[in-house]
């Protein structure tokens, strides 16, 4: 098996050059090619379940609460009222099992290309899958941008949880993408999609961030601790169409039962504050 090496997967790509993740595989769960790309997901030695998709880490069981809470709750928690979310991409189930917690949330829909992804997520990935049982979502197979075009002035929030900008996933961080978005969205409506890491994708977040200003007023970009991504890190561009919201600080601040009753392992209103925080040198390097 060519993705496993004497018991080990390692992450080796264009996109972060001279290093690579290793994970120590226990058991191979599943391995398939879809449509789209090469779905593997592996039982490992100490980060619990994997989800790996054309080579590249998608989530491990240790942390993809991180990730999945970061993604989901800084643009809810900044909207006033987001009553009704898109979920663009997001095939294992995580963000929506975020999104459905926010009691503000009516009514959400999903829209994922690749219904391997889903499938194979329900049966080996059922702590993150368990979001596609929610009675506010509706689940749809479908090409995120060809769903767009038909749903106008339609989302208060659309979050996009893309893998990297390879394969199916690249267009998901060109301009013509925000200029989707923007059309989908409802006045005041914020968007939320993961952009990388500073540490390695610098230039590629630099150009995500200026495709979307081209259609955004308000744009900013937070950061979270994920150890199993590239570097240990990975960004969230969060923007929205109000110019004057303050996308740093949250209007839903869950309180410590909230907290324990959805289950929260990462995400708080002070975190939310400083994932916005950004070193000097990434600062000016990506905003001037």
């Amino acid at each position: 098996m060519d993705a496993i090496r004497k018991g080990w997967f390692s992450e080796i790509s264009d996109l972060w050059p001279g290093q690579c993740f290793s994970l120590k595989v226990k058991e191979v769960l599943f391995q398939g090619k879809s449509k789209y790309q090469d779905v593997l997901i592996v039982q490992t030695t100490n980060h619990g379940k994997a989800l790996i998709l054309d080579g590249i880490i998608q989530c491990t069981e240790f942390d993809e609460f991180s990730y999945q809470e970061m993604i989901s709750f800084l643009p809810l928690c900044v909207h006033k009222n987001p009553e009704k979310v898109l979920i663009v991409g997001g095939g294992d189930g995580g963000v929506a099992r975020e999104v459905q917690k926010h009691p503000l949330v009516k009514e959400f829909v999903q829209v994922e290309i690749d219904e391997m992804v889903i499938e194979q997520s329900k049966i080996h990935l059922p702590f993150m899958a368990k979001g596609f049982d929610s009675a506010k979502l509706t689940l749809e197979v479908c090409d995120g941008f060809e769903y767009m075009k038909n749903h106008q002035n339609e989302f208060d929030v659309i979050i996009t949880d893309s893998s990297d900008p390879v394969g199916p996933a690249v267009n998901l961080f060109t301009e013509s993408y925000f200029k989707l978005l923007k059309t989908a969205l409802k006045p005041h409506g914020i968007i939320c999609s993961q952009a990388g890491t500073v540490w390695s994708d610098l230039e590629q977040v630099r150009e995500t961030i200026k495709n979307c200003k081209k259609h955004f007023p308000t744009v900013s970009y937070a950061v979270s601790s994920v150890p199993t991504y590239p570097n240990g890190q990975i960004g969230y561009l969060v923007a929205s169409l109000d110019k004057e919201v303050d996308l740093t600080k949250p209007t839903t601040k869950f309180l410590d039962k909230e907290v324990d009753e959805y289950q929260l392992r990462y995400y708080n209103a002070q975190i939310h504050e400083a994932s916005f925080v950004l070193p000097n040198s990434f600062k000016k390097s990506l905003w001037n």
